[in-house]
């Protein structure tokens, strides 16, 4: 069994990590057979440390003076998650410490500052990155070295902010020096063109860059996609249709209250999507099943070009996984849903678009006949480039999402991507023009103009390697005749 690491940079890395680890936790105990709440306070004290337990979360004996001694098997004592917590501000980590996920971690697995990036790349990648950069490596390496197969390191940050932007995409750089082997998956989180940190499309622009050069797969989400699925959510549950209901003490609605407040600060419904992303996506290294997919075959089989490593995320039933009582969708409209505008973790439409590859990662009680009958059943529908007309890839894991039957992640190779990247650029280029606000970048150490049309120019040869693709569009199949052999 293999491990990873979750690292959680920045105020929305450190909350999407903290929602995952929750929610880890929960399905684990379901497994394991113990109370969910208690294990969140005390870390499943009653169940067992199996192979699907250590994939993200080591099993430390407390009475062991200093690191803690590390048990194998056997019964839980005090469970750390694998992660390394980073944020240039206090809160958001403080508040964790604080709540009930507080002995998942402790202070050897934290970096935190008090001054905060002050929505500044140059200041997250230049100055916090020079300052920190061996703390990080350091508990980077004590991370690595607690684990017996260390396989990827998993990215959660934001690219409108300044720490996220500027020392998550600083990590990166780090961790290819360092673990050049160990893959690199980065769930990046975009800001929506209502977004209120003015300068967001230049952090998101100079982040860009170090994400096509340094990572190996990237997941972008869209903020403004993820609130308007939680708008949904709501009109599904105010309008009654469905039968729907809220679930007490939700992740999306906890009290009365929180219904009130939560179009102005839906957050936390929103985290959950994101969370429940990265379990689906870790389902098959973490538990058995009939198909299992291992996180570097996402990598070898959806993506044919080192740049071109952008795969947009679908997840369904995803109103379910909101904590909204909703009938279950049937098996075959899961599979449809998936490849529908409205599912999209980013705002596209895959299916007016042109893929280059596609992984479907289900959960649950489903047969690989039922896989295979989709698969057929949709891929009239969806335009492959012609050159890659099978390029799917499968997963079955036995083990469902907590309170469901079966769930679908889709991760798609698609140029529907592209649309995100060019609206990025045309507000980058709104800004750029009149040199606003450069100044706040260009006095910081190590930062020129130059920073700025390298980065500019790498998101625009990315846009190109799309366009070349989508002219290949209705293209025709060439049958190329299939090797003989000679007997």
């Amino acid at each position: 069994m293999t491990q990873s690491v979750l690292v959680q940079v920045g105020q929305c890395g450190n909350q999407i990590g903290c929602c995952f680890w929750d929610l880890a936790l929960r399905e684990h105990a379901a497994v394991n057979q113990v109370a969910a709440p208690l294990a969140l306070r005390r870390a499943l004290p009653k169940g067992i440390y199996d192979e699907a337990l250590s994939s993200f979360f080591r099993n430390v004996d407390a009475r062991v003076v200093g690191d803690g001694g590390s048990i194998s098997k056997g019964k839980i004592s005090s469970l750390k998650a694998r992660a390394v917590l980073i944020d240039m501000e206090e809160g958001v980590v403080n508040e964790i410490l604080q709540g009930p996920l507080r002995d998942v971690f402790d202070s050897k697995q934290l970096i935190t500052d008090i001054s905060g990036s002050g929505n500044n790349w140059a200041v997250g990648h230049k100055v916090f990155g020079s300052a920190y950069q061996e703390q990080i490596l350091e508990k980077l390496r004590k991370s690595a070295e607690h684990c017996d197969c260390l396989q990827c390191f998993f990215i959660i940050h934001s690219m409108g902010g300044g720490t996220g932007s500027g020392l998550g995409t600083f990590l990166l750089k780090v961790l290819e020096d360092e673990f050049p082997e160990v893959y690199r998956f980065v769930t990046s989180v975009y800001p929506s063109s209502e977004d209120d940190v003015i300068t967001s499309p230049y952090n998101s622009i100079l982040a860009m860059k170090e994400l096509s050069e340094h990572a190996d797969c990237v997941l972008p989400i869209d903020n403004q996609s993820l609130f308007d699925i939680i708008s949904k959510i709501d009109l599904m549950v105010n309008s009654g249709k469905l039968g729907a209901a809220v679930k007490p003490k939700s992740l999306v609605t906890a009290s009365a209250e929180a219904l009130k407040k939560r179009h102005k600060k839906p957050f936390d419904a929103m985290n959950n999507i994101v969370a429940n992303v990265l379990l689906s996506l870790t389902s098959s290294a973490r538990f058995e099943g009939s198909l299992n997919m291992d996180l570097n075959e996402i990598s070898m089989n959806l993506v044919p070009f080192p740049q071109l490593h952008y795969l947009v995320s679908s997840l369904t039933p995803l109103y379910t996984l909101a904590d909204v009582n909703i009938p279950p969708r049937r098996l075959d409209q899961m599979f449809s849903d998936a490849f529908s505008k409205d599912h999209q973790l980013i705002r596209a439409d895959p299916r007016h678009c042109l893929y280059l590859a596609c992984a479907l990662m289900v959960r649950g009680d489903v047969q690989i006949s039922d896989l295979r009958r989709n698969i057929e059943r949709l891929k009239p529908s969806l335009q492959f480039v012609s050159w890659n007309q099978e390029g799917w890839k499968t997963s079955l894991c036995s083990v469902p999402p907590v309170g469901h039957s079966h769930s679908l992640l889709a991760l798609a190779n698609n140029t529907c991507v592209k649309p995100t990247f060019l609206e990025l650029r045309e507000r980058f280029t709104r800004l750029y023009k009149k040199k606003a606000h450069l100044h706040h970048y260009l006095q910081v150490d190590g930062m020129e103009e130059g920073c700025f049309t390298e980065a500019v120019s790498s998101l625009s040869a990315l846009i190109e390697e799309y366009d070349k693709l989508d002219a290949t569009k209705g293209m025709p199949v060439q049958n190329l005749p299939r090797l003989s052999i000679a007997i």
